[in-house]
């Protein structure tokens, strides 16, 4: 009997009630990693703590490899380009917020068995390249153009389809400023780090993750709609197998705390001792800049405004926020959300889909309060 891809790759499934996370979603938990919640105090999170995730394997770029970015496709004069020729084009440099937009995957019920994201899938860097629009105007762009193809090194097979990772944008995004797509370099003043894209990967300020190809080696303009597996049968919002589903593009605001005091090891519920405990976190959302934070302490039965930083210009990165809590002895739960410039705020009961996308439920976040007399939670 012969052997297919299909016997080395199931399909999309949900987890079946009560059932736990099981191995093939424990190794992918190994295998990629979000931020740890205090490392949120960092303005720019260092790349190492920068959440990560990889479809298929990290492609083994040694140093001296030569590369080459091919843009070809609708275009008068197909180019191709090294990262040395990149660097002479005009560079920017942009702070981003990136999201996975599986992120809060693994709190939904039933849940979607795949990466098993809590909330921690996210992170800010500072990225340096090429406005792509630069690019496609020194290839110059057909007038039949409707997608930019962009394909990664990475190669894998999912859901039995072998495939490089591709994504693609619709021409006006990618030939847009706002946001202003680009083909990234350097991270926080440094190389690409081999997880994050080593040696070119696309970032699309705004955008959930999947849309940053990182490995970048091919850009293609085409003159149809782009069809390939990641664009329209995964990261698609379905509410069942067949429907055609809405993409899934811009990120969902989304408020996360710093989590405070000090934590348990197993549960990370936190510990922190009367008086005032001031709370912080960051607020984003790839769709209008954040307007307003809020804090509750009583698993979202009240809400109370949090002080947001002052607007530092960074349009597509987190901003800070804080308040100060007065707490007493007991047991607390402690949410955040944000709202931004078009009203889009953030659910206290998660709306479902297949996949697990655009998941953008307020934290919960368990604090004890301890009695200092006795050393034990109060009551």
């Amino acid at each position: 009997m012969g052997h297919r891809l299909a016997d080395a790759s199931t399909p999309a499934r949900l987890a079946a009630q009560d059932e736990g996370i099981g191995r093939d979603e424990l190794a992918l938990a190994t295998r990629n990693h979000g931020l740890p919640l205090e490392a949120m105090r960092h303005d720019l999170s260092p790349p190492g703590l920068h959440y990560v995730l990889t479809h298929y394997d990290i492609p083994y770029v040694p140093e001296g490899t030569p590369w080459q970015l091919t843009l070809d496709g609708r275009v008068h004069r197909p180019l191709t380009l090294t990262p040395s020729d990149l660097r002479a084009f005009p560079q920017v440099t942009t702070r981003v917020t990136l999201e996975c937009a599986g992120n809060g995957r693994a709190l939904l019920t039933p849940r979607p068995v795949s990466q098993p994201w809590l909330v921690e899938a996210v992170g800010t860097a500072e990225w340096t390249g090429v406005p792509l629009r630069l690019l496609l105007a020194e290839a110059g762009v057909e007038d039949d153009a409707v997608d930019v193809v962009c394909t990664g090194a990475d190669h894998g097979v999912e859901r039995g389809v072998e495939q490089d990772y591709q994504r693609s944008l619709p021409v006006r995004v990618a030939t847009g400023t706002e946001p202003e797509v680009m083909v990234a370099h350097t991270m926080n003043g440094a190389p690409l780090p081999p997880q994050h894209g080593l040696p070119l990967r696309l970032v699309v300020p705004g955008w959930y993750g999947m849309a940053h190809v990182k490995w970048l080696r091919r850009i293609t303009v085409t003159d149809t709609p782009f069809t390939g597996f990641q664009q329209t049968v995964a990261y698609r919002i379905r509410q069942e197998p067949g429907d055609e589903g809405e993409p899934v593009t811009r990120i969902a605001p989304r408020a996360l705390l710093v989590p405070p005091g000090f934590p348990d090891f197993m549960s990370r519920t936190r510990v922190v001792r009367p008086g005032t405990v001031t709370l912080e976190g960051r607020a984003w959302s790839g769709r209008a800049p954040v307007t307003r934070a809020e804090v509750s302490t009583d698993a979202g039965h009240s809400w109370h405004e949090a002080e947001l930083e002052p607007d530092t210009g960074h349009r597509w990165a987190w901003r800070r926020w804080r308040l100060d809590w007065a707490a007493r002895p007991g047991e607390f739960v402690l949410s955040a959300r944000a709202t931004d410039a078009e009203g889009h705020t953030q659910p206290l009961e998660q709306p479902w889909n297949r996949g697990g996308f655009v998941n953008n439920l307020v934290q919960r976040v368990q604090v004890l309060c301890l009695d200092e007399e006795s050393g034990r939670p109060g009551g």
